[in-house]
């Protein structure tokens, strides 16, 4: 009986290996997106320091995008920042989702916050128990920090000589991988399957007139009509 229930329980355990080999799409992603970021930022003008200071502190990719953008389009700082943090404003909807995966500890809450992105809770969730979705946040999480970073370093570096790398369609990546998580919480509860789908309709039909980052936040409004259907039940 002990080993059936430690065979059972090794069964439970999430693979590390498994988890980093399922993550590895999502950080080249991330490492392609932050070269381009670091090499935007330098060829437009901004010291080499600016780009990598702000993946460190700030990490959010869209928000950095368009804080450089007000920037480099001649705005001041405070218009910059205040772009910046209404497009991550989605972050805290986000981390109600996760917060019970990220510890107990002050400490772990608080690195835990840091990294959640789009890309680390998506992952998450789409993991169908509570241990696989506390390790494939932290490993997702953590990977994706060190890739992004590493890729915006890269590009601040290299400058001009890299260009956008969003030419190659590389940039891409990131919805495709979003999608691939998605689907299988779609399979499974078909009460999730309408309000992703107006969610994606309001996103699609915002995203020509709103800055980026904005279609994201009112795709959350699709979450109303499943709230309304739990609550009929």
């Amino acid at each position: 009986m002990r080993s059936l229930q430690r065979t059972t329980r090794a069964s439970e355990t999430p693979s590390p290996s498994r988890l980093v080999r399922d993550s590895s799409l999502v950080w080249l992603a991330s490492g392609v997106v932050g070269l381009s970021f670091g090499a935007i930022s330098v060829a437009g003008g901004l010291p080499v320091w600016v780009p990598v200071v702000m993946s460190l502190v700030v990490y959010a990719g869209s928000a950095q995008f368009s804080t450089v953008g007000v920037l480099l389009a001649g705005g001041g700082p405070f218009a910059a920042a205040a772009t910046g943090l209404l497009l991550n404003t989605r972050t805290a909807a986000f981390s109600l989702a996760v917060a019970d995966l990220l510890g107990p500890g002050r400490a772990a809450r608080l690195l835990g916050a840091h990294l959640v992105t789009d890309e680390t809770v998506a992952f998450a969730l789409a993991q169908p128990d509570p241990a696989r979705r506390r390790a494939a946040f932290w490993i997702s999480g953590l990977g994706l920090f060190a890739v992004w970073n590493a890729g915006v370093a890269v590009g601040a570096l290299a400058g001009t000589a890299l260009g956008d790398t969003a030419v190659y369609g590389l940039d891409a990546a990131f919805p495709a991988v979003l999608v691939a998580l998605v689907l299988p919480s779609l399979r499974a509860d078909a009460r999730l399957r309408r309000p992703v789908a107006l969610g994606a309709l309001l996103a699609l039909a915002a995203t020509p007139f709103v800055p980026a980052g904005i279609p994201v936040l009112l795709a959350l409004a699709g979450l109303a009509s499943y709230g309304r259907a739990r609550a009929a039940r």
